[in-house]
């Protein structure tokens, strides 16, 4: 599986320009707004919410260019409420997202 930081985190520096604490921020804003949508598939017990939820996070997911999370995320609309290996696959390309130290230790810039 690649690493799909590297499409969002590449989206975002475009945005943020040399604003590290901006670009720190977004990303974690994104990664939660994604868990968000991960939580409500998994609390989902009827098709409507479900597709909702889904919708949203393939939204979420090409505002970024995610191909990856796009795919899971059509994946999810063409399956059941629940289906867990749907929602393994979202949290495992959610888990490469996440924050890590090395963003941590950017310094914004004065």
């Amino acid at each position: 599986m690649a690493y799909l930081g590297d499409a969002i985190d590449a989206h975002l520096a475009v945005a943020t320009g040399d604003d590290p604490a901006l670009f720190r921020e977004l990303r974690a804003a994104f990664a939660e707004s994604a868990r968000r949508q991960l939580d409500l598939l998994g609390r989902a017990r009827c098709d409507g919410n479900w597709e909702m939820a889904a919708l949203r996070l393939k939204s979420l997911a090409a505002t970024f260019h995610a191909e990856d999370l796009i795919a899971a995320a059509e994946e999810a609309l063409q399956g059941a409420p629940g289906e867990p290996a749907i929602l393994r696959r979202i949290a495992a390309l959610l888990d490469s997202i996440e924050p890590t130290a090395e963003l941590d230790s950017i310094e914004p810039t004065a």
